[in-house]
């Protein structure tokens, strides 16, 4: 069993609930969840069951209608609206299905924003991302001149710049075909087996999970047992 030390990213009583022209929606009902420092997890699940909800809550990006979270042992509930921003730009790092690219900035112009973000120098850094997924020799390129592929290894290279506790993928290979996928999983598995990057991953896509240390079923906003 973990000890707390080996524990970086915690939920408890994770519940949220849409609300919309006065209609309540319930999506997670009591989600609990210990990630250990340098775990690959997978979260699986239909489409609806409340997976990107989750990651949103973990990611800081969303605060549940009850529960709580921890990263790196530190609460987050109670914290403002700014805190939770430096927290997240400084222990998080995100990668998305539409990779989520400025279009009109350059592969390393957008790798450098997370830099920039934190009011952190540059200094090569963002080229030195790019070289990790492959893309330095692009650095230059739009991402409306990349492959779809390419673009998302770019958004790998934007997620990881800043050196982040936990990387949160949300099916990061939902838009790319069979071998793009499977060159965008072996680069986040290899942050994961090399780096020793803590990840925490959702997908809809079976024949993915077993690259994964753990594999957690959910539907209905629940895991399953």
């Amino acid at each position: 069993m973990a000890s707390d030390n080996d524990i970086i990213l915690r939920a408890g009583g994770i519940r949220h609930t849409y609300t919309a022209d006065g209609v309540e929606t319930p999506v997670l009902h009591g989600i609990d969840l210990a990630v250990r420092r340098g775990e690959f997890l997978m979260v699986m699940g239909p489409s609806g069951c409340g997976k990107t909800t989750l990651l949103n809550i973990l990611g800081l990006m969303m605060r549940p209608t009850a529960g709580t979270v921890e990263i790196e042992g530190r609460a987050v509930q109670g914290l403002n609206d700014a805190a939770r921003t430096a927290l997240r730009r400084n222990k998080l790092g995100f990668v998305f299905q539409r990779f989520n690219l400025l279009p009109v900035l350059s592969a390393e112009q957008n790798v450098a924003m997370t830099l920039k973000l934190r009011r952190e120098s540059v200094n090569g850094q963002a080229v030195q991302a790019l070289d990790r997924v492959g893309l330095s020799a692009k650095r230059r390129h739009k991402p409306g001149a990349l492959s779809v592929g390419e673009q998302q290894r770019v958004a790998i290279a934007r997620a990881i710049v800043g050196r982040p506790s936990v990387l949160l993928a949300d099916e990061p290979t939902g838009n790319l075909d069979s071998r793009n996928a499977s060159m965008v999983l072996d680069l986040i598995a290899g942050l994961n087996r090399t780096d020793g990057l803590t990840i925490v991953m959702i997908t809809h896509n079976e024949h993915l999970t077993d690259r994964a240390d753990r594999v957690l079923q959910m539907r209905d906003g629940r895991f399953e047992k």
